[in-house]
Formats: structure tokens, sequence, C-alpha cells
């Protein structure tokens, strides 16, 4: 079984920046890809960020183009989300995602609040 574990959320001012982190266990992620999704308040959850094992294939999502920054470390089966210039609509609940052909495994969640 997998697990996914977030960690690095909180209270940030608008314009600030945080790095999130989320660690993998349970298994080898040979060939995973590890992603990043949000759910702010009253919405459904969206797509933020992907990176393929190898770092060869990266996505943004348009709304965090040149704000965001994935980024994993295979050694650590580490995944991490470096957020700058954060907007309060960044506002959110974030959740490390993991899968090779679709993403399968989830995390519980970190909390990033951003103040306007």
């Amino acid at each position: 079984q997998v697990q996914l574990v977030e960690s690095g959320g909180g209270l940030v001012q608008a314009g600030g920046s945080l790095r999130l982190s989320c660690a993998a266990s349970g298994r080898s992620f040979n060939n995973y890809f590890m992603g990043w999704f949000r759910q702010a308040p009253g919405k459904q959850r969206e797509f933020v960020s992907g990176i393929s094992w190898s770092g060869g294939r990266i996505d943004y999502a348009d709304s965090v183009k040149g704000r965001f920054t994935i980024s994993r470390d295979n050694a650590k089966n580490t995944v991490y989300l470096q957020m700058n210039s954060l907007k309060f609509e960044d506002t959110a609940v974030y959740y490390c995602a993991a899968g090779q052909r679709f993403y399968d495994s989830w995390g519980q969640g970190t909390l990033v609040t951003v103040s306007s």
C-alpha cells in the first residue's frame, strides 16, 4: 500500500512563498507520475502540477504557471511544490497524488491559507 504524506502548508501573506513536500512510502515508485492537486472551499478538486519519474515531463495548470515549480527527488521518494507570488485564490487544501497510468494514491492534504 502506498502512503503519501504532505507537509509545508500554513498561513502566508499574499505575495509570499511556501514549499510543500510529499513523502511517499510503501513501495517502489519507479515510473510513477507524482503530482499536486488542490481543493478550495466550495469548489471541486483541481489539478495543479505533475511530474514524470524522470522529470522529463512537467505540467502546470494555467493558473499557477510562472509562479509554482514542481520537482522531485527519487532517492528520497519525495516531490516538492515551490509556490511563489501566492495569491488569495491559491488558498486551498493541497493534495499529493501518485500513479503510473492515472493518479490512484492520494495523501491527506495540507492546508495553504493566503491572506490578502
